[in-house]
């Protein structure tokens, strides 16, 4: 079985300085070549992400395994030298001769699309359903051991860029019963962008498996020099999981916990409602995180407006008939995690982002409808409490339709709305126009006067803009900056986002490198995740980087964007000089402090930004808006749970969670924000 890409090789001959396109210009890639040509296809991409989904997939394999009924213990272990491995106490690859003629365990390493996961008879549900998970971490590891213990034996098979190197060979015996799979791989550097796995993103993958999968304990542990271990393993399931998620919320109801199978598609939902005025919806199908959602999603949304409107009406809960209480009105404070377990799902993409199997939203809509209609008839406190709160958002909808209304655009081109104090780009396409949005008039003015006038717009913010986590709709559109950004992106927000109306293919959020400018950058994160989300994730929210130090001597002048690049550069004009080199707090080194300015000894000049403000158009225009020379972070987000736990650790009304964030994580990152 051989799997294989095509791909335009470059030409061979030249006509007139042209290449030639003939036969040999097409070029097969066999086995895992493709893979290795092409890795984003198949992880997404070659970055940070790329890079920890290699662990996903892996694991992704033990849970198959736990979902079949034969594994109940994973461990994921990151190395010293940002290798991974990952154990499970399953049945174990099979390494017996295969069809093909090679050990079964080869084929499953070696060849894409080969596994148990389209025999139904093995696997009754499954994550990995197209078969590429385990061989194209293979194909995108510079060296990969598996190990597997099977029918009393160990058996083992090493592998480089994917390429075993000899055949299967057993190196151990084991007890009868004990079985299992290891898999050890370090990822190529040839390939990665980034090779160092971060704890908290692997963690909160593993945290979410476990919620998802109450039978199962995940133990990780960390090598390196922090040595973390930290076991998951959560009984209550996904009552569990939503009071994590609202942890730093205060809940109006308890979690309302629906399962049922049909037709062999077994639905679990779990919901509560809390005072905020966000809702947070994450949904999976056979434990793979569906980001988009799709109809097992839509069925619950469906069930839970349809049933709570019918009560409402039914026990004359609505206090104005002149107020239709809509699906949007029953999502502010909703916390719930939909999770359905399909033997055939259907995805869009190869990222599985979004279920498109049309049965499962009236099976979900029928479970949950059934049991909820049911639970509000024995608990009438709670039915009243919901929709209460569901005609509250009502009202505030009522409220802001018409500050909605104002800032709306009629297309992306149109400028009669565009706030007064916006300076606009002169260009009208978007791809190639971008807007700044910056902290404080006087760092404003400097933008303006800097910026390239074709393709750079500015908008300056007064002040901290409203902390939407903490307001409804009606209070964030009365917000004047916040409008602002609005009009001047004008793409809508929230359920009317349409990111094709972006006039602008980057925004950059641009604000003084201390901690008001990290608070306003959070601020401004916090509106983007809340109401334009999409931007965010289709990569156009990026934060400038201005520098915090300007070390001039003689005519040489740096900038430094930390106190680290900072004492690099010092010592490189130490030794351009010809100097020894000599820390600042010895003797020989004269520091003379007036406005941020430090004079060294040696006569070199540091001199430290109070703010954007302080720069004049020159040094704003060299530093952090020329294309060539800035430095930009762009803003993703990996795990959009994990986000929104953050943003409400973050921003929301609990004190002491948001404290112990911020000491726990303060010395592992140099912005909390990014």
């Amino acid at each position: 079985m051989t799997e294989h890409e095509t791909l335009e090789a470059p030409a061979r001959t030249k006509k007139n300085g042209a290449a030639t396109y003939n036969e040999s210009s097409i070029k097969v890639l066999e086995g895992l070549e493709a893979v290795r040509k092409r890795p984003a296809m198949y992880i997404g991409d070659v970055g940070a992400r790329g890079l920890h989904h290699l662990v996903y997939e892996v694991v992704d394999n033990s849970i198959d395994e736990a979902l079949a009924g034969r594994c109940d213990h994973i461990e994921v272990t990151i190395h010293k030298d940002n290798s991974i491995s990952v154990s499970d106490n399953g049945s174990g690859i099979p390494v017996g001769l295969h069809e093909k003629g090679v050990s079964t365990l080869q084929i499953v390493m070696t060849v894409l699309h080969a596994g148990g996961k389209f025999d139904k008879d093995s696997y009754k549900v499954s994550g990995g359903l197209h078969g590429v998970g385990v061989s194209c971490v293979n194909a995108l590891s510079e060296h990969m051991i598996s190990t597997v213990k099977r029918d009393g034996k160990v058996w083992k098979q090493e592998y480089r860029a994917g390429v075993p190197q000899g055949d299967v060979v057993q190196i151990g015996t084991v007890k009868k019963g004990d079985t299992g799979t290891t898999q050890w791989f370090k990822p190529d550097s040839t390939i990665f962008k980034a090779l160092e796995y971060r704890w908290d993103t692997l963690a909160e993958r593993m945290r979410e498996l476990a919620y998802l999968n109450p039978t199962v304990t995940i133990v990780m542990r960390d090598e390196r020099e922090d040595g973390m271990e930290e076991t998951f393993h959560y009984k209550e399931g996904l009552v569990g999981f939503v009071r994590y998620i609202d942890e730093q919320r205060t809940g109006i109801i308890k979690p309302i916990l629906v399962s049922g199978e049909r037709d062999n598609v077994m639905v679990e939902v779990c919901f509560e409602y809390n005072s905020s005025f966000s809702e947070n919806v994450f949904s999976y199908v056979n434990d793979i995180n569906t980001r988009d959602h799709g109809t097992h999603v839509s069925g619950f949304r469906s069930a839970l407006t349809r049933t709570l409107n019918a009560y409402a009406q039914k026990n004359k809960l609505i206090k104005n008939d002149k107020i239709q209480l809509t699906g949007d009105d029953f999502k502010e404070g909703l916390t719930a995690v939909v999770s359905v377990k399909v033997p055939e799902p259907q995805f869009e993409g190869q990222t599985k982002g979004k279920l498109g199997n049309g049965e499962v939203e009236g099976i979900v809509r029928s479970i949950v409808g059934d049991a909820l209609t049911e639970y509000l008839e024995e608990n009438p406190k709670v039915g009243k409490t919901v929709i209460e709160k569901v005609f509250n958002a009502a009202e505030a909808r009522e409220a802001a339709r018409k500050s909605r209304d104002l800032i709306r655009r009629k297309s992306a081109l149109e400028s009669t709305t565009l706030p007064g104090k916006l300076a606009d780009c002169s260009i009208e396409d978007p791809e190639h126009c971008e807007i700044y949005l910056v902290e404080g008039d006087s760092a404003g003015g400097s933008a303006k006067s800097a910026r390239d006038r074709r393709t750079q717009a500015i908008l300056p913010l007064r002040g901290k803009v409203l902390n939407v986590q903490k307001a409804r709709l009606n209070k964030v559109l009365e917000n004047e900056e916040i409008r602002a950004i609005f009009q001047a992106l004008g793409m809508g927000f929230g359920e009317t986002l349409d990111i094709s109306k972006a006039r602008y293919g980057k925004v950059i959020l641009m604000a003084d490198a201390d901690v008001d400018g990290s608070h306003i950058r959070t601020l401004l994160l916090t509106l983007f995740f809340n109401y334009m989300r999409d931007l965010i994730e289709s990569g156009k929210v990026y934060i400038a980087m201005p520098p915090l130090y300007k070390i001039k001597k003689g005519k040489q002048e740096h900038y430094a964007f930390d106190d680290g690049e900072r004492d690099v550069i010092i010592e490189r004009m130490r030794r351009d000089a010809r100097s020894v080199p000599t820390p600042r707090d010895e003797e020989g080194t004269e520091e003379v402090i007036d406005d941020g300015t430090t004079r060294t000894r040696d006569g070199i000049v540091i001199s430290r930004f109070k703010g954007l403000g302080e720069m004049n158009p020159e040094q704003l225009w060299a530093t952090t808006m020329n294309p060539e020379t800035r430095t930009l972070q762009q803003v993703s987000i990996d795990n959009a749970m994990d986000a929104a736990h953050i943003f409400e650790t973050l921003m929301g009304d609990a004190v002491e969670p948001r404290r112990q964030f911020i000491e726990r994580n303060a010395r592992y990152v140099r912005n909390l924000d990014v």
